[in-house]
């Protein structure tokens, strides 16, 4: 199996190393770092940017397509998560030898805010902010824009943390304010992907990817206090945090994610609880 990820940043590393050597797998990265970060992680790197039709043209063919590309680093999220979708889908849809499954990496930000209440892949989306209605936009093009041929997954992941990523200093930094928190571990994000390439059959269109335990932040700001014997965070409510709008938003839209679909496909998470993914980050720094 070959498998291409568009936006082969830090899930699509770890998942690059996951599916190696026993399948082939192609990074495609803008930036001469990134094709560095690749090329370190056993990968094939191809430069690339997903936005740009000629650079598409360069891009080889591939039995899947896993679009990750991030809106960070200045980039437009409508640019990344929609214009430059749509362009990979329509592009490797039209090529004589078509990719039999495309892989959108989504978010849980999808579902906005509910109160704490718990959500699921059947739970309506409402959305009330740009953010949320451009990450649906996205969904909608990964699952029906395109050759109908492909099979597509959109995989919702909750906030991504991991080596290099680790949330203790931020939140020992604190402020934190209620709500709750969705996590994953990078190596359970890339690991679901990794067991769906290979494993299941016929994978879900969609499918949330979290760990067991959605956390209230101030719990988790305690915990990881207490791992570090020192004195928790003040707990501040929103409302009263100057922030970004962004990053408002995304602290605003308060619910508890369910895997119990994710779980059904077999899938043994590896960090079951954001507290067992830290723990261990700590053991091995």
């Amino acid at each position: 199996m070959h498998v291409l990820i568009v936006g082969c940043g830090y899930v699509g590393l770890e998942l690059g190393r996951q599916l190696t050597p026993e399948h082939r797998v192609t990074g495609v990265r803008r930036s001469e770092a990134g094709l560095d970060a690749v090329t370190e992680a056993g990968l094939e790197a191809v430069h690339g940017d997903a936005s740009n039709a000629t650079d598409l043209l360069s891009l080889p063919s591939a039995d899947v397509v896993v679009y990750a590309a991030s809106a960070r680093g200045g980039t437009g999220a409508r640019e990344t998560y929609v214009d430059a979708l749509e362009m990979v889908i329509d592009h490797f849809g039209g090529r004589r030898s078509e990719p039999d499954q495309l892989v959108y990496t989504s978010s849980t930000g999808v579902y906005g805010d509910h109160g704490g209440d718990w959500v699921d892949e059947e739970t309506p989306l409402r959305p009330t902010t740009d953010r949320e209605r451009t990450l649906i936009e996205a969904e909608r093009i990964a699952l029906e824009a395109g050759n109908p041929a492909i099979d597509r997954t959109v995989l919702r992941f909750g906030g991504i943390y991991g080596p290099g990523r680790s949330p203790v200093e931020r939140y020992l930094e604190g402020p934190v304010s209620p709500g709750y928190g969705n996590f994953v571990h990078r190596d359970d994000a890339a690991g679901a992907i990794a067991y769906l390439l290979t494993t299941v059959t016929e994978s879900p269109s969609v499918l949330n990817v979290v760990d067991d335990q959605p956390m209230e932040r101030p719990a988790l700001a305690r915990w990881i206090a207490a791992q570090q014997g020192v004195q928790a965070p003040e707990v501040v409510p929103l409302e009263e945090r100057e922030l970004s709008q962004s990053r408002r938003e995304r602290l605003a839209a308060n619910k508890r994610v369910s895997n119990v679909r994710l779980h059904e496909t077999g899938y043994e998470l590896r960090y079951p609880t954001v507290e067992d993914g830290i723990r261990s980050g700590l053991e091995t720094a």
